[in-house]
């Protein structure tokens, strides 16, 4: 499946039916509270699956899909997804290392937000947006991010992301440039706060 920039790819309460894998492009995984409020829980990237809860029988989505940039998805039906997962073992174990991972993902995001202030928090995000350490040559241009998404990724309000953003920019960590570029410098910032 193709979607452009910003086109819904499922959303919150509809009914699950598949496992989706990230071809090219880029997908926010956000939640709506009862009141409004949007979290982003991820984004994710070439490479990526999402809608897995399906496996464990979650019959309907938690959060909401949305495109980034222009993507394709590879979308699986819940029993191919399984036959698949017994039948390929090499599937098997890149979705069982992804899984890990994603998992293992989900436990520092969490103790980054209960522990870390939000300016080391939005470091991080910078960080794990270029994805240091997960290629051996980061992507130093950060898909089109807002500040908004920004905020509501790290849990604070957008005048303080564009507080720090204009921070890091004066210290030499990120550049914009029709895009955010992150330098290898923030890192040793996130590592010695």
């Amino acid at each position: 499946m193709e979607y452009r920039r910003s086109q819904k790819i499922y959303s919150q309460g509809d009914p699950a039916t598949s496992v989706m894998y990230i071809q090219r492009g880029g997908v926010k995984l956000s939640v709506v509270n009862e009141v409004g409020k949007e979290a982003v829980l991820a984004i994710l990237g070439p490479g990526d699956f999402f809608g897995e809860g399906i496996i464990a029988d979650q019959s309907v989505r938690m959060g909401t899909t949305t495109a980034i940039t222009p993507t394709t998805v590879l979308v699986i039906e819940k029993n191919e997804m399984i036959r698949m997962l017994h039948a390929e073992h090499a599937l098997s174990d890149r979705f069982l290392s992804y899984m890990l991972a994603r998992n293992i993902r989900i436990e520092e995001d969490l103790t980054d937000q209960l522990f870390n202030s939000s300016e080391k928090r939005l470091a991080r995000t910078l960080l794990l947006l270029a994805r240091y350490g997960k290629e051996d040559q980061p992507q130093k241009i950060l898909p089109k991010v807002s500040q908004e998404m920004l905020a509501e990724m790290i849990g604070t309000t957008r005048s303080r992301v564009s507080f720090f953003m204009n921070k890091f920019r004066k210290l030499g960590f990120i550049r914009y440039n029709g895009g955010i570029q992150v330098h290898n410098s923030l890192l040793t910032a996130v590592l010695h706060e």
